[in-house]
């Protein structure tokens, strides 16, 4: 299974879900990431705050950085291969890059993927 790794910007924790104004799409992101890794997708997050020497170490995101500076984050490679730059992924694009069949969530009875009234 391809392995999908996430440079993010530097943000405030791990994923940016924190503080008082919190971004939707880093909301939306992290919920797609745990959603990838529930369907068995490999994917890694590296925060440039938090783990500056990930991105030193890798020659693709080296270069990258070189000739578009931080603000071309997040950067997402696919096998070591860049597949996104600027923005976050959608939940599609994650699956069909990790081989999945389908990026919609199962449902169960009554048409809710998780109960409670409300989806994932």
């Amino acid at each position: 299974m391809p392995i999908i790794q996430i440079f993010d910007p530097a943000l405030c924790c791990s994923s940016g879900v924190c503080g008082a104004e919190v971004d939707q799409k880093l909301v939306d992101f992290s919920a797609d990431v745990i959603w990838l890794k529930s369907q068995g997708g490999k994917i890694e997050r590296f925060n440039l705050a938090q783990q500056p020497m990930e991105f030193a170490a890798n020659a693709v995101v080296k270069d990258f950085l070189q000739r578009t500076g931080q603000e071309g984050l997040p950067l997402v490679l696919v096998d070591g291969a860049i597949a996104l730059a600027g923005r976050y992924p959608q939940r599609a694009e994650l699956s069909r890059w990790a081989g999945l069949a389908s990026a919609a969530p199962e449902t169960k009875e009554g048409g809710c993927c998780c109960g409670g009234g409300k989806c994932c």
